[in-house]
């Protein structure tokens, strides 16, 4: 099993489609030991994700190698296609929809397992802190290695950690530079022992990415403007994701421990927005 404090990136599967299989076996390939899904058909493709799995371990790369997350999403967040029953009770909503991502993936555990995103924007609700317990039932029995949440504020994640009886020990949220790339959180996270995974990091900052400061750092470290965001988010105690679809971006992304940004650097980055 791969430890996520030696990872340097994960490979994100959203919006992947019928491409997802080749997509997943091409990351793994490139270098990737790291791949996020979510058992929600409207924006993944998990079973796709679970068919490359079987392919890999077919080529000699087996589960172990692998460092696999996926995700339990509240009803709000599906169309027609939900994987549990949305009149049963938020513990047997959960078991289902984690069994069924067993099943996809095609493994008897899972690495990390998050809560989409809270069922309210302010607070959390009853049901939040049902699903919370189920999950924490799912790390009870070890078929969960680690558990969080997703998509989550400071306040909520406040609560969560405060008052859970097993603290999240993952956070994955949208990382804009407009919010100082996710600074309250990520400061939270950080002391607290939490994981911060950050995704969006190019797609939500898309004025950082293309600004003259960052393509200048690319230019001074011989390197691409999305090779510096994401050296400049490791650098601040963020697990990237990507959910590129190149193979060269793929083999860029994974290839930043040879340049570190200068603390001039990363407070001129930390700027922008």
């Amino acid at each position: 099993m791969i430890n996520i404090q030696s990872l340097k990136l994960i490979y994100g599967t959203a919006w992947k489609g019928a491409k997802t299989t080749g997509l997943v076996k091409q990351a793994v390939a490139a270098g990737f030991f790291a791949i996020d899904t979510a058992n929600q058909p409207k924006h993944y493709s998990e079973s796709l994700v679970g068919e490359a799995l079987l392919q890999l371990q077919a080529t000699g790369v087996h589960r172990q190698q692998l460092f696999l997350q996926t995700k339990f999403t509240p009803v709000d967040g599906h169309d027609e296609n939900i994987p549990y029953n949305p009149s049963e009770d938020y513990t047997t909503q959960v078991l289902t929809s984690f069994h069924s991502s067993l099943k996809h993936l095609h493994t008897d555990y899972l690495d990390s397992y998050l809560l989409h995103g809270p069922y309210v924007a302010v607070g959390l609700s009853d049901a939040d802190w049902q699903v919370w317990q189920a999950i924490e039932s799912l790390y009870d029995s070890g078929q969960a290695k680690l558990i969080g949440v997703s998509n989550v504020n400071i306040k909520q994640l406040e609560l969560l950690t405060n008052h859970a009886r097993i603290k999240p020990m993952v956070v994955q949220n949208r990382c804009f530079a407009s919010y100082g790339w996710d600074k309250q959180v990520r400061e939270f996270c950080c002391a607290n022992d939490i994981i911060y995974q950050g995704f969006s990091l190019l797609t939500a900052n898309l004025p950082v990415l293309e600004s003259a400061a960052v393509s200048n750092l690319a230019n001074h470290y011989n390197k691409t403007p999305a090779q510096v965001i994401f050296r400049f988010a490791q650098q601040l105690g963020i697990l990237p994701l990507t959910g590129t679809t190149d193979l060269q971006h793929m083999r860029e992304d994974l290839h930043l421990d040879n340049f570190t940004l200068t603390e001039e650097d990363k407070m001129m980055i930390g700027k922008l927005s």
